[in-house]
């Protein structure tokens, strides 16, 4: 009888430590602000800070979030959150072990995202462009047809040109906002 106590009490110990653990880890990596759509969250790790601050000197600050830009924006919020852990798993594998780029790059994924994003929220323009089509962003170059991206020409938007974390204009640190 006295054995079994031994091994509920153990049991028990060992769930509540493990419970303990977990809530820290939580805590520390602040792992429930990537639920939100605050950009903040983007820079719980240190290297996102030039993105980030690239990102509030842009004319996107005011009215796009990193979320609207990086995630699926048009196909519920199941897809959002798949989005989201998927990103979430690859980029805490790549800081953990430092396997990143001081240049992070965008995934084909991920770009394929942004594109859609950019199309969907530019949606008049883009109308405009492809009525205007022998006008205007030379739609007769092979290269539209295979997948020219909208930052191809639009280098500036919403990060800057330069992508080194030292290098970056207006990577002039994170700012407050009010």
């Amino acid at each position: 009888m006295k054995k079994n106590r031994f091994l509920v009490y153990t049991a028990l110990v060992i769930v509540l430590a493990t419970i303990t653990m977990f809530a820290y880890v939580v805590h520390k990596s602040k792992a429930l602000s990537y639920l939100s759509s605050d950009p903040k969250a983007c820079i719980n790790c240190h290297v996102m800070n030039t993105q980030y601050a690239t990102w509030q000197h842009s004319s996107h600050a005011q009215g796009a979030s990193c979320v609207e830009c990086h995630l699926p924006t048009n196909k519920g919020l199941v897809e959002k959150y798949l989005a989201k852990a998927k990103d979430g798993w690859n980029h805490s594998v790549a800081f953990t072990l430092n396997t990143y780029d001081n240049a992070i790059k965008i995934s084909e994924d991920g770009a394929r995202r942004v594109q859609e994003n950019c199309v969907s929220c530019h949606a008049s323009l883009v109308s405009t462009l492809v009525t205007n089509s022998d006008k205007y962003h030379q739609y007769d170059d092979p290269s539209v047809a295979t997948g020219r991206k909208c930052w191809d020409c639009h280098k500036g938007v919403p990060h800057g040109k330069i992508r080194g974390l030292s290098t970056t204009p207006n990577a002039l640190g994170v700012k407050e906002v009010k």
